[in-house]
């Protein structure tokens, strides 16, 4: 197995975390800006708010997008087992 491919797999291990995490970090991102922003009109400052709102957010982020989530996951790791036996065989 040659430098090169281990690189290669460790990209792209990174670029399906990124698209796997990313549904759910923007949904917390704009909830999260939404509600400051709302607690910055009312005056209201207390960190605690944001968090339910969030969470159920994000809940929901993955009830949409869980299917695709898994589907991704499915597909790399399997993309991954038919490269295993020409990483192996050093080809």
């Amino acid at each position: 197995m040659s430098p090169e491919s281990v690189i290669d797999i460790g990209l792209a291990a990174l670029v399906v975390g990124a698209k796997l995490c990313a549904p759910l970090l923007i949904t917390a991102l704009v909830v999260g800006f939404g509600i400051s922003l709302l607690q910055s009109i009312t005056q209201v400052q207390e960190m605690t708010i944001s968090f339910v709102p969030k969470l159920i957010a994000v809940g929901i982020a993955l009830l949409v997008c869980g299917q695709w989530m898994i589907a991704e996951m499915v597909s790399f790791t399997h993309a991954l087992f038919d490269q295993l036996p020409s990483l192996l065989s050093g080809g």
